[in-house]
C-alpha cells in the first residue's frame, strides 16, 4: 500500500540547496571575520543551522503531520531573517557598504540563482538521508571511497557552493557578508512561496488525521461493495456551493472531538455534512 502522504525528497527543494551554502558560507565567514569569543558566532551558527535542517525536518514529517511541516518550514524562515539582520548589522557597525538590491553586484549574485535550475543543478534528484539502501553490493562503494571518489550530495553540494565562489570566498568580508545578504533574501523569498503553498495544500487536503480517515472511507466501501469497478467518491460537494468538501474535527463546543465535512472554501463558504 502506498503511503498517504509523500515525505522527503527535500534535497531537490531549491529552499534547502540555498540554505545549505548559506550554512556553509556562514560558517567560514564566522571562522574568518567574528572573534571566536563572542556570541555572535554560536547565534549565527545556530540561525543558519535552523535555516537548513529545519527545512529537511518539515520535509520528512510531512508524512505524518501537515501542520508540523508548516510549523518547521516557519522556524527556517525565521531563522534565515535573524541570520540576515545579523550580517546587516555587521555591515553597519563597522560601516562598511551594504549593496543595494538593484546595483550590479547584487543583481550578479541573484543571477546565479535564477539560473541554478539547469539540469546540471538536478543531478541528486532523490533524498539519500537513508543509506541502508545500497542494492545489495557493498563493492562498489567501497572502491569508490578507496579512490577518494565523493558522495552525490556532496558532489551537488560543492558544485553549488562554486557557483557563488568569487563572492563567498572573497578576503573582503564586505563582499561576502553582502552576498550573503543576496542569498538569503533569495531563500526568504522562496519560502514564503513554500509556506503559502503548504497553507494553501492544508486547507484544501486537510492533514494527515483527515486524509487517513478518507483513505479509510474509501476502502471500508471498497470492502462493502467489491463488485463494482471502483470505489465510489468519498468526498461530498458542498450542499452551499458545490465545493469538494474536507474532513474536520470540531475543536470546541457541545461536538468537540465530533468529525464532519466541511466545505473547502471555509470562511467564505460554511457549509457542513455531518458525518
Amino acid at each position: 500500500m502506498s503511503r498517504i502522504r509523500n515525505s522527503g525528497g527535500y534535497r531537490e527543494l531549491r529552499t534547502f540547496q540555498i540554505a545549505t551554502v548559506v550554512y556553509d558560507a556562514t560558517y567560514y565567514f564566522c571562522e574568518r571575520f567574528v572573534d571566536p569569543r563572542s556570541r555572535t558566532v554560536d547565534q549565527m551558527m545556530q540561525a543558519a543551522r535552523s535555516g537548513r535542517q529545519n527545512i529537511a525536518e518539515g520535509s520528512r514529517a510531512a508524512a505524518t503531520s501537515s501542520q508540523t511541516e508548516l510549523r518547521l518550514v516557519n522556524v527556517a524562515r525565521a531563522s534565515l531573517e535573524e541570520l540576515l539582520l545579523d550580517y546587516e548589522d555587521f555591515l553597519r557597525h563597522r560601516r562598511l557598504p551594504q549593496w543595494h538590491p538593484a546595483g550590479a553586484a547584487a543583481m550578479a549574485v541573484r543571477e546565479i540563482g535564477r539560473g541554478a535550475r539547469s539540469a546540471d543543478d538536478r543531478t541528486d534528484r532523490s533524498d539519500r538521508t537513508d543509506q541502508t539502501d545500497h542494492r545489495g553490493d557493498h563493492r562498489g562503494d567501497e572502491r569508490g571511497e578507496a579512490a577518494g571518489v565523493q558522495a552525490p550530495t556532496r558532489v551537488a553540494d560543492d558544485r553549488r557552493y562554486a557557483a557563488y565562489a568569487d563572492w563567498l570566498d572573497n578576503p573582503d568580508p564586505a563582499t561576502r557578508a553582502n552576498a550573503l545578504l543576496c542569498l538569503i533574501h533569495q531563500a526568504n523569498t522562496l519560502l514564503d512561496r513554500q509556506i503559502a503553498a503548504l497553507e494553501r495544500d492544508f486547507v484544501e487536503d486537510g492533514g494527515y488525521s483527515e486524509q487517513l480517515a478518507v483513505a479509510r472511507l474509501a476502502h471500508r466501501r471498497q470492502q462493502h461493495a467489491p463488485d463494482q469497478s471502483g470505489p465510489a467518491d468519498p468526498i461530498p460537494a458542498c450542499p452551499q456551493c458545490g465545493k469538494p468538501m474536507a474532513l474536520r474535527t470540531a475543536g470546541k463546543g457541545k461536538n468537540t472531538g465530533r468529525q464532519f465535512w466541511g466545505c473547502t472554501a471555509y470562511p467564505e463558504c460554511k457549509g457542513v455534512v455531518d458525518i
